[in-house]
């Protein structure tokens, strides 16, 4: 069998926000690499440091967030150090991103045809040949009438063609990798369902590769074939989405995969206690005061992430004891009933 071509490797990566009296380490030492045709999941709490990962590769911080440590290499180039001007040869032609609110990311002053042509900032086409493939563009996420709705407003969109239409304008070059940052948060069930299934549609379509951040383990069954769960700025796990799921080697994954609703369960199980704060000091493991398997050594070392069995890579104490995790419902019925 063919072995697949790395895309992006990330390495290390350490994104901090200083502040009057603290940093806040939002991503601590995170690695992971991406395939040609992967569809990556990076799932975890809020606050856990999976956008902030994702922005990284952009470059699209917010001050003063600033990357202070680690590579991302896309294609063998290191993205780290490059400049504003470089970054701007990258985004949208080579990376693009579709963001969790069309509201906020698209410009409300400009018409969706402007913020389209936008896109092609890269490709040397006439006006015609611009109007002709934002309209195919708009056809292509699936809106109708797609010339009269490139003169309107986002305003005059719903939740959903707003979302389309920000798809679209991630697509106007044509880019090999897809960020997507809880591209359905802002949308009610049944929308969600139809922009999953058009993300996962495009990613075939067009031959692309793609990261999608979310805090639901349903979204993850259904559209990834990867997944890294993380938690207080690290990987804690990262593996396969069938392993993932039938068998789950960290006590966080274990917890959160406890509480996803299961018909052989009469109550939901909850983690105890709250995520710690990124803005002190940890030491030892991050999840062990919340931790059931949790001893002395887990609250004075963080073990490094080690291979446990072939691509299934986790970081514990206490694997030693922590068996396969039974009773949890399969992939393909949580890819239909965990939303």
């Amino acid at each position: 069998m063919e072995e697949r071509k790395e895309i992006l490797e990330v390495k290390n990566l350490k994104v901090y926000f200083p502040l009057k009296h603290e940093v806040v380490k939002a991503v601590d030492g995170v690695s992971f690499t991406i395939y040609e045709g992967d569809s990556f999941g990076l799932v975890g709490e809020s606050g856990c440091g999976k956008s902030q990962t994702l922005f990284s590769i952009l470059k699209l911080l917010k001050s003063p967030g600033k990357i202070v440590g680690g590579q991302i290499l896309y294609k063998g180039k290191d993205l780290a150090p490059l400049n504003e001007k470089e970054m701007e040869k990258v985004r949208g032609k080579e990376i693009a991103q579709i963001f969790q609110e069309p509201m906020t990311a698209l410009n409300p002053v400009l018409t969706i045809k402007k913020q389209i042509f936008e896109a092609f900032v890269h490709t040397k086409m006439t006006k015609e040949e611009k109007d002709k493939q934002a309209i195919e563009l708009l056809r292509l996420v699936g809106i109708p009438n797609p010339e009269k709705r490139l003169k309107e407003y986002p305003h005059q969109f719903s939740g959903g063609m707003r979302q389309r239409a920000m798809i679209a304008i991630a697509l106007g070059e044509n880019p090999n990798l897809l960020l997507a940052d809880e591209p359905t948060t802002a949308l009610d069930v049944t929308i969600q369902e139809q922009i999953l299934a058009l993300i996962e549609d495009l990613k075939e379509k067009l031959g692309m590769s793609m990261i999608l951040v979310t805090h639901d383990l349903g979204v993850i069954a259904e559209m990834c074939n990867r997944v890294a769960v993380m938690y207080a700025g690290k990987i804690m796990e990262i593996t396969d989405t069938v392993t993932l799921f039938s068998k789950p080697r960290h006590p966080y994954t274990r917890a959160l995969m406890s509480s996803l609703p299961n018909g052989s369960k009469n109550k939901l199980e909850t983690i105890k206690g709250t995520p710690p704060n990124l803005a002190k000091e940890i030491i030892g493991c991050p999840f062990a005061p919340r931790c059931k398997y949790a001893i002395d050594k887990c609250r004075k070392e963080c073990p490094e992430m080690i291979e446990i069995e072939k691509n299934h890579f986790t970081r514990c104490n206490r694997l030693d004891v922590i068996s396969k995790f039974e009773g949890l419902i399969s992939v393909e019925e949580e890819g239909k009933n965990g939303k």
